[in-house]
């Protein structure tokens, strides 16, 4: 992505960067679309699973920006030296990136590292994320009316990834329950992987509300890149499952 195309939105979204490995460079603002019918369940941990919607593809394709012609990270970097906020600019962004390490390559490469569920009084619940992206069954258990949030780790090379959001949404006996997607930000690549935990939630409670549940989970940028996808299926119990 050129730095001179995304010029007036990166000033903006450097204000949210943050200094330390752990914390994304953008830990943006949290763009939360919630969208809850009868059993709100857990925002966090899924995304569509089993069954795909019209309504998600149209909104990707709705949401898919038109991006200006690519450039390497180490011409982004030379361009516009003479413009010394934008320069400072750069610098920020960048952080200690070694530029002639990554600067050949044009596309941002994220991986993500690991996934927990932490809830308060709990062990963290690790999740393993399997090649193919199809978890056995159901991939984890929660107890209603629990708080909990999940965190994740993620590394990102070659390019600056802009953008990155985390997109879940739930069903339960085909029925759309729950919807959200949340903005993570624009990461530069870097050795030490990232980390970002989400907001916590409360899981439903009630005879209705527990039972099995279809999910989908997405990491994406901002043309919609997916760099992982998890279909899974997981459930609420009126207890934790014994460890």
């Amino acid at each position: 992505m050129d730095f001179d195309d995304k010029n007036k939105e990166g000033k903006e979204e450097s204000a949210h960067v943050c200094e330390g490995k752990k914390g994304g460079i953008a830990d943006s603002d949290s763009e939360i679309e919630h969208e809850v019918h009868e059993n709100k369940v857990s925002r966090q941990m899924s995304e569509s699973s089993m069954y795909t919607t019209e309504d998600e593809d149209e909104d990707e394709n709705t949401n898919k920006i038109e991006l200006g012609p690519q450039c390497t990270l180490k011409e982004q970097f030379e361009k516009d030296k003479d413009d010394e906020s934008l320069r400072r600019w750069k610098e920020q962004l960048l952080g200690s990136v070694d530029i002639n390490a990554v600067g050949e390559s044009l596309d941002p490469e994220v991986k993500i590292l690991s996934l927990e569920i932490k809830s308060p009084g709990r062990a963290d619940i690790v999740l393993p994320i399997p090649e193919d992206g199809k978890p056995k069954s159901p991939w984890f258990v929660l107890k209603e009316g629990s708080k909990y949030h999940l965190k994740f780790t993620f590394q990102v090379n070659n390019n600056i990834v802009t953008g990155l959001k985390y997109t879940n949404t739930v069903w339960k006996t085909g029925i759309k329950v729950d919807s959200m997607k949340e903005m993570i930000g624009a990461f530069s690549p870097q050795t030490e992987p990232y980390t970002h935990e989400m907001p916590e939630e409360t899981t439903p409670s009630g005879i209705f509300a527990r039972g099995s549940y279809s999910a989908r989970t997405k990491f994406l940028d901002d043309d919609n890149k997916c760099y992982l996808e998890i279909n899974y299926t997981f459930d609420i119990k009126k207890e934790w499952q014994a460890i």
